[in-house]
């Protein structure tokens, strides 16, 4: 591919405007990081004037081209260039960088302006976004492309990255997966300004890149980022390149343009200062004078762009129209997948999907897996090498690997901070509701990647198992105590924790019809009970959060027990001895803690009436988070303290978690 390249003088004109409206928005916010945007100004122009397929009137078409920011402190490079290339966003906007209420946040977030892909600046995580990206591109074209008729994922994902997103841990494990699966629609540039915050990166950073890439199987290119020419030329070849993801090095100064500034940590993330902008604009050959200024010629460049985008996108919706006439099959799947459409009945096919023999709620939601899957499309999944344990395979559908990606399932490799973060580009890419599993004590390798996916607000299911200290043998380091109570201190995570078979199907359910933010299921490795739920139970009670599983056996409760997963059963086993001895006992199922406690007040009564007097909670793991509901006197039977290898059943017995035990505590309590 070669288009027609624009004068040097002109590239010239427009780079220095992008590095001067960047400028300006640090300044004028009096916080930012100027130096990126400075630096990488001339590879952003060239690709966004001459090569990045977009329609700013359009700016979800399917079939465009991804950038990701994912040296997201950048962020004004990416809204200047929104600015530049005609999108929904203005000078004001640019003028109002990081201010209460603006466009234009601090880093970039998705939803904020119409052209930010995924939410940067945490290191490493847009790098791996859009490998999601270029996997959910590769499952799309093989799922809906025809002979003839490419029409779906023959896009690239482009990216700029930094010295700081290479050193990140996850870059690291999602590189390794891209060079893997030969994912050859990617295209990043890696910013070689050999400066962090701290200094020249020589102090921490000496490795050979390119071998290093090299090593992954990607293709490399050395240039110099500032030569238009070199720039193009290296865009042109990783367009070329099918079989192998490319990594453009473009050797990069910090700050460039600025005559004092460049080259110097110091311009990495402080304003340059007024005296130093007006130097530069000088230098740069523009009027001290004037800010945020746009010559015209440099408008005229991308007014140009978006005629020939807007060209391209319309010959692209003719042939889209074609292909739904020619598919109509095809089209309605993809538009279920798309719209992520669910039967009405959801919840209760999940449930009839059930085995009728007990299990562990791990093995019960591999059951559920399969029927969710003929059901719902959109739903793919995969483990962190996990599968036998964590029973997530979507049986009679292939593996996607680098030569077929017409699968569901994936091999992500023992990475799970990767997987995490590639689910999040996946779920950012229409017609996907993905699921990563792993050991809920590795859930802490995942976790930037769920507070990412929170703050997004998209749907990305994780499949916790081993969920307890009740994993037995393989002692604390496998046994988590504190991961459930970590998981429910991040803000629009659902934290979901069946106690059965039944609950662990509704929980499913919940997870795919909140299209608006991440979900968990944690699940047990050790079977468990199924619950006598009565021939009045309502399915809508577990979508509450809390339901009574075990009700009084006489009046009006005087103590309520409190209890999620395979504690439930031990809650269910005391309250038989109390029952005995005339306690007039209560359980209650949470498999949803935060969506209990956003219940109306009035059904948060009606789980624990006026007349109890005490209230009791039984979860295997720490305290912190659990708290007395109306000012009850309140007890927590946990586990502030690391767990022991031993047989599960062993630590029932040492640890207290056994119907006996409980019982006597709650007495004890009474007292």
């Amino acid at each position: 591919m070669q288009t027609d390249r624009i004068s040097p003088e002109l590239g010239k004109l427009a780079a220095n405007t992008i590095r001067l409206l960047a400028a300006d928005g640090v300044q004028k916010a009096n916080s930012g990081h100027p130096g990126m945007p400075m630096g990488m100004a001339d590879c952003a122009f060239v690709l966004w004037s001459q090569y990045l397929k977009f329609n700013p009137k359009a700016p979800d078409w399917p079939n465009r081209d991804r950038f990701i920011l994912s040296a997201g402190h950048g962020s004004m490079l990416l809204y200047s260039l929104l600015h530049l290339a005609q999108f929904d966003v203005t000078l004001e906007d640019l003028q109002s960088f990081r201010q209460w209420g603006s466009r234009t946040p601090g880093h970039p977030e998705v939803g904020c302006l119409p052209g930010v892909e995924t939410t940067t600046g945490p290191l490493g995580q847009g790098f791996t976004n859009g490998i999601g990206m270029a996997i959910a591109a590769k499952m799309t074209a093989a799922r809906y492309n025809k002979e003839g008729q490419a029409l779906f994922g023959t896009h690239k994902i482009y990216g700029i990255v930094s010295d700081g997103d290479l050193m990140e841990g996850v870059a690291s494990e999602a590189a390794s997966i891209a060079g893997h699966l030969k994912l050859g629609n990617i295209i990043y540039f890696y910013d070689d300004n050999h400066i962090t915050i701290e200094g020249n990166t020589e102090i921490a950073f000496t490795e050979n890149v390119q071998d290093r890439f090299h090593a992954y199987g990607w293709h490399t290119i050395k240039i110099d980022g500032h030569d238009h020419d070199q720039i193009a030329k290296a865009i042109e070849a990783g367009i070329k390149e099918s079989e192998k993801p490319t990594l453009i090095i473009a050797r990069t100064h910090i700050g460039h343009g600025s005559p004092n500034k460049h080259d110097t940590s110091e311009v990495h993330g402080s304003p340059l200062g007024d005296e130093e902008l007006d130097k530069t604009r000088a230098a740069l050959g523009f009027s001290v004078d004037k800010k945020f200024h746009v010559p015209e010629e440099v408008y005229e460049i991308f007014r140009s762009k978006m005629g020939k985008s807007s060209a391209e996108y319309e010959e692209w919706s003719s042939q889209f129209m074609d292909w739904k006439t020619k598919n109509p099959e095809l089209a309605v799947l993809r538009k279920k997948a798309v719209d992520k459409v669910l039967p009405d009945d959801l919840e209760k096919q999940l449930i009839n999907a059930l085995p009728e023999n007990t299990n562990a709620t791990r093995a019960l939601s591999g059951s559920v897996i399969q029927k969710m899957a003929e059901l719902c499309p959109a739903v793919v999944g995969g483990s962190a090498d996990l599968d036998p344990s964590t029973k997530t395979w979507i049986k009679g559908s292939p593996a996607v690997t680098a030569e077929s990606f017409e699968g569901r399932n994936f091999h992500f490799g023992i990475r799970e901070h990767a997987m995490g973060s590639i689910n999040n580009g996946i779920a950012l890419y229409d017609g996907f509701i993905p699921y990563g599993a792993t050991f809920l004590v590795f859930a802490d390798y995942m976790r930037p990647s769920i507070r990412l996916a929170a703050i997004m607000d998209i749907q990305n299911i994780n499949v916790f198992t081993h969920d307890s200290i009740f994993v037995g043998e393989d002692g604390p380091t496998h046994q988590p105590v504190e991961q459930l109570a970590s998981l429910r201190t991040i803000p629009n995570l659902q934290v979901l924790r069946p106690a059965d078979g039944v609950e662990t199907a509704v929980c499913w359910a919940m997870a795919l019809r909140r299209t608006h933010g991440p979900s968990t299921l944690l699940l047990t490795r050790q079977k468990v009970p199924a619950l006598n739920h009565g021939p009045d139970w309502d399915i809508e009670a577990i979508k509450k959060g809390a339901y009574v599983i075990g009700k009084e056996k006489n009046g009006e409760p005087e103590v309520v027990i409190l209890a999620s997963g395979s504690e439930v059963a031990f809650a269910l086993d005391a309250k038989k001895i109390l029952d005995d001895k005339n306690i007039s006992v209560r359980v209650v199922s949470v498999p949803c803690k935060e969506l209990f406690e956003s219940q109306p007040e009035s059904y948060q009564r009606e789980i624990i009436p006026k007349t109890v007097k005490r209230l009791i909670t039984v979860e295997a793991g720490i305290s912190f988070g659990w708290k007395s509901y109306f000012n009850l006197p309140f007890l927590m039977l946990g586990l502030d303290r690391f767990g022991a290898s031993a047989p599960y059943k062993t630590l029932e017995e040492k640890f207290g978690f056994n119907g006996p035990d409980i019982a006597k505590k709650v007495e004890e309590f009474i007292k």
